[in-house]
């Protein structure tokens, strides 16, 4: 049961990497571009992003406390246990 549970998690982890990677250095998405690019992934209608999007934000959760991603909310970071509203999704910043 594991592994089923960890393979969505492990395509919407490497979607968002490869989103955030593509934008570039310093850039940021929004979680619908993550959530739309899955859902044509996998097949789905012009709508069925929408059903990815807690998805998208709950696997953006596990990866900004592991490091791995910053949320960020009005343009800084946003702590993953305590946002709402608007947000935004990138890579670490190397300073």
């Amino acid at each position: 049961m594991v592994a089923e549970d960890s393979a969505p998690n492990k395509t919407l982890e490497a979607t968002i990497v490869d989103l955030c990677v593509e934008a570039g250095p310093g850039k940021t998405i929004c979680p619908t571009d993550a959530a739309k690019s899955i859902a044509a992934a996998k097949g789905g209608d012009d709508l069925a992003w929408r059903s990815w999007l807690t998805r998208v934000r709950a696997a953006a959760i596990g990866m900004a406390r592991k490091g791995d991603l910053v949320i960020y909310r009005k343009g800084k970071p946003a702590d993953p246990d305590d946002f709402r509203g608007v947000y935004r999704l990138g890579l670490p910043r190397s300073e």
